[in-house]
């Protein structure tokens, strides 16, 4: 995995975990799609 990725997909993982957040709130907030939190979060 890209380290852009890996540094996303952790970014995402705290901002999930901290705010309780949904995956469709999440996406919104990193201006990307569900499959990719998603994607990021599970693998």
């Amino acid at each position: 995995m890209k380290e852009y990725i890996e540094e996303r997909a952790v970014n995402i993982a705290n901002y999930i975990i901290d705010c309780n957040a949904t995956v469709r709130q999440t996406a919104k907030t990193f201006g990307v799609s569900k499959s990719t939190v998603h994607k990021d979060v599970t693998k």
